[in-house]
């Protein structure tokens, strides 16, 4: 179970650091005509300031695991991404953008089983 939650982790780790790259880089308005309509209901910090949230998650996933320098920021990291989908869902949701909270969803479930396996059974303590 260790190595699943490290590919967990290590996916998670590729799709939240992306993620929070291309918001902070980006535009917003750019952002909003890639497919993201989300941002019109967001100012340009908040957007950007939601990408630094992305990126610093996908980073603690497994950067502090990796260097073992105070492994217990991964479980952290991971309940972090789990508050961050919940609220990815609930504006999805509220915009009608069903396949989208499906897609936050899987990451969320993704993110909670890392949190559940590197708090308990499976931790960098143990």
């Amino acid at each position: 179970m260790n190595v699943v939650l490290w590919v967990i982790a290590s996916l998670l780790a590729v799709a939240f650091i992306g993620a929070g790259v291309y918001k902070i880089v980006q535009p917003k308005e750019k952002l909003a005509a890639s497919g993201l309509g989300w941002v019109d209901g967001f100012s340009a910090n908040s957007v950007k300031l939601i990408g630094a949230v992305d990126l610093l998650g996908g980073i603690g996933l497994v950067l502090p695991a990796i260097l073992d320098i105070a492994p217990v920021l991964v479980p952290i990291a991971a309940v972090g991404l789990v508050i961050v989908m919940i609220g990815a869902i609930v504006v999805h949701a509220r915009r009608k953008e069903y396949p989208v909270v499906v897609a936050n969803l899987v990451l969320l479930v993704l993110a909670a089983i890392v949190a559940w396996g590197r708090f308990g059974p499976y931790s960098f303590n143990s």
